[in-house]
Order: C-alpha cells, then structure tokens, then sequence
C-alpha cells in the first residue's frame, strides 16, 4: 500500500493505493494466470505438452506466459493493434506466439480477437483456452487473495474500495471478500468512455450503441464477461482516455509510481468520486493500480504520441526555451548585481531595467536572489537598510533548470517563495523566467491551442 499524497491534494479522505506491479509479471494479472493454470491442470483440462490460447490485453498473457515458462507449457495469445508494441514485445520474449487482430470489429467477428483464439483452441491439439472472461477462477483468485491482502494492510479500516472494470474479476472477486468482512464498504468501479458497463449498471440495458474506440487498455467492455457482478458494485464512474493518461502521467511525476493507464483511470475515479459524494476525513479509499509504467513507454509516457492523439496541449509540451523565445522583451544579457553592492545601487538596477527580481552574482557564480517585495519589507523595518550590502538581506539563489524543462514543472517551481527561475542556455549564457513570463505566454495562446 502506498499513500497518495500529490495528487490528493484538496481533497479529505485518505488514499491508498494498491500497487500490483511488485508481482513477478508485474501486474495484478499475475494472480488470475497462476490461479486458472492450477485450476486447469487439477480438473485435467491442461494436460502435459499442453498449449495454452488466450485473448488478452498483455497483463494476462504475462502472467500466464511466466506460468507456462515454469511448467513447461506452449502459448499462443491474440491481442488487438491499440496494445502498446512492449508489450507485445515482452510476451515474445518469453517464447509465446502473438497474434494481432483489429480492435474495431465486433466482438462475433471472426477476425476478433476474442474470436481467433477459440477458433485456434478448437484447431491445435490438447490445446487449452482459459477464457479470463469467463473462468470464475479469475474472480475467485481476487476472492482468495486481493481482498483479503487489503483488509489486512488497512487493518479493516477502509471505508471504499476503487478498481477498474475489465474482465470484471478483480472488482467482482475482491469486493465479495471485503462486503462480506464490512457490508458497509462501497465499491467503486471505474470503466472508460466507450465501454458497455456505465449504461448496464445505471439502466440494466446492455446498450451496443454505447460501443465506440478507446484507448485505454485493460478496463471497460464490449461484452458481458461472467466474472462481472454488478451487484456487489455501488457506483460506476467513467474516465475518458485524456483524463486517464494525463492522470498516469501525474502519477509518475508526483507520486513517484511508475504505472498503467487504467492505474490513472483508477485514480482520476477515485477522485473524481470523492468529490461527488463529498467524502470526508473519514473515508478511507483504497485504489488497485493494476500494471507497470513500462509497457506505455512508446505510448502514454510519450509526448509525440500523446500530442498526436490531441492529449497534449501547448501548455503540457511547451519548454522552457519556448517561454523565453515568446518573452515580450528579451535582454542580450542576463542582468545581475554584486553581492558587495549597496540595496540602493540594487534597486536602481531593478529601476533601470525595469524587472522586480534580480540574481545576485558573486563573479561568475550565482549566490543568491532579491525581489521587490523582500527589499520592501527591509526597507519598511528599517529606512537605514537601504545602505546595507545586498549580501545582508538577500534570499537563496533561483532554481537554475536547462532549456528543455517542461512548462508544467516549471510552474511548480514557481510558488509562494520562488518568484523566478535561471535557465541555462548554450555558450554559458542565461536567461530569467517569471511568473509574469508564463501569464504572458499562457494568456496570448491561440485558442486551439490552449
């Protein structure tokens, strides 16, 4: 369990998420692959030699790959074009057969790739088709495991519990287990924008109008798997893919967790929920964060590719030598003073040059800062101060930061007590950014691209 801190901000409850790519496949699908396989080989289904056939998003085809590995296994799995190409990769590595089939075909479409991997287990001999979607043993492995590893961890404290809806097992399995402790937790699911699952839990009515392309991988649906119980579910929310990916992105950048974009769909649920129902102190939310960060590399975790599918904006790709090149008016040179210099002859800088912060030098070095509004409140305490060497009441240096810093940390930099940052340019030269210089530059873009 890992506490959310950065991106809980402004809001009362405690958030905890269950972070599953510790698992040796590292996703929570480990635990579903090693769960049917053993079920299999019990009931006599999966025999020696044996192949084993799967649709699957990646995670799944993972798990039960490194099974395979162990138990001397054959696989072969089927996945759609919108799975990112590591994961693919990875599959492969472990010595299974991928097949890729189009995401936009009906599921009865004999090109699906629900459809192509029955009809290979139907065509290799003592071939096995787990079927994730509907083996009850992916509902029972949460049942076993997930939940009860999540009661203990938060000492049966948790008041609501937040996981995605894909095949339905890790909701389904995990929430049996922890109504059962506490009928009184809710559960909250959280599907995407082109999924059957929002309209089927609020209306009853399995709506194939509700059908449209997304791109999040490994939640929301175009069937009703079995392993789905709506039931033991209290609320759906659905996430967008920009939200999810952006959300991902957070997650990464502010928390430190390196994962998947159902794991951001997963938290911007969670929030998102949180907010609705006004959740207080006293909620304790607990968010399943099913997958690594390493098979989106090429995807969400890639500017070009997020910019290209219109998840980016000008604001999230914009660098720090972009803000300067649009500055209204540019100095050749940066302008600094002496830390021997009088807060006299430093105010007369700022004057002339017309700017309210000054970098301190000390020859070639930077050594320290003044603003407006620390000279004022020296001079406010004492006229005499004005006298004084700039050493005697300047503040610490400017963050320095290269060209190619992003706009969105930059303007965390910038707060109450940082009102500039040093950019270091090529020929040892540099260049001051400001708050005033990200306004301008926010406020005259256009608006497509804003």
């Amino acid at each position: 369990m890992v506490r959310l801190n950065a991106v809980a901000d402004g809001l009362s409850p405690t958030f905890l998420a269950k972070v599953e790519y510790f698992n040796p496949g590292s996703s929570v699908k480990d635990r579903i692959a090693l769960k049917m396989v053993e079920d299999a080989e019990a009931a006599g289904i999966l025999k020696p030699g044996g192949t084993i056939i799967e649709g699957t998003s990646g995670n799944t085809g993972m798990g039960l790959a490194l099974a395979a590995a162990v138990k001397g296994y054959n696989c072969i799995f089927t996945t759609t074009d919108k799975q990112s190409p590591e994961k693919i990769n990875m599959l492969r590595a472990l010595g299974a057969e991928v097949r890729v089939c189009p995401t936009n075909v009906e599921p009865e479409d004999p090109r699906s790739y629900y459809s192509v991997a029955k009809r290979l287990a139907k065509e290799i001999p003592n071939a096995w088709y787990p079927n994730q979607y509907d083996n009850l043993s992916n509902r029972q492995a949460h049942y076993e495991t997930t939940g009860p590893e999540i009661w203990a961890q938060t000492e049966g404290r948790l008041t609501h519990f937040v996981a995605g809806m894909g095949t339905g097992g890790t909701i389904t399995g995990t929430a049996r287990y922890l109504k059962e402790k506490n009928p009184a937790i809710q559960v909250i699911g959280v599907d995407t924008v082109g999924s059957v699952y929002t309209k089927l839990f609020e209306t009853g009515v399995f709506d194939k109008g509700e059908i449209a392309p997304y791109l999040t991988e490994g939640i929301g649906e175009d069937i009703l798997p079995a392993n789905i119980d709506l039931s033991v579910i209290d609320a759906v929310v659905p996430c967008p893919d920009r939200e999810a990916f952006l959300t991902t992105r957070v997650l990464a950048r502010r928390e430190g967790l390196f994962v998947g974009g159902s794991c951001g769909a997963a938290v911007w649920g969670a929030m998102h929920h949180a907010r609705l129902a006004s959740l207080g102190p006293e909620a304790l939310v607990v968010v399943l964060l099913p997958d690594s960060g390493s098979r989106y590399v090429s995807k969400i975790y890639n500017d070009d590719w997020m910019h290209g599918h219109g998840f980016l904006d000008e604001t999230t790709t914009m660098k720090a030598l972009d803000v300067i090149n649009r500055k209204p008016e540019r100095k050749p040179v940066l302008v600094t003073v002496d830390r021997s210099a009088t807060v006299r002859q430093a105010v007369g800088v700022m004057q002339r040059e017309g700017i309210s912060q000054l970098p301190v030098s000390d020859g070639m070095e930077l050594v320290g800062s003044l603003t407006e509004l620390r000279i004022l409140n020296r001079l406010l305490e004492n006229p005499a101060n004005q006298e004084a060497s700039v050493s005697a009441i300047m503040d610490a240096p400017f963050p320095v930061i290269t060209p190619d810093v992003r706009l969105d940390h930059i303007s965390k930099l910038l707060n109450k007590n940082t009102s500039a940052v040093i950019v270091m340019l090529s020929d040892n030269r540099s260049d001051i950014l400001t708050r005033g210089d990200l306004m301008h530059v926010l406020s005259n873009l256009e608006p497509e691209d804003a």
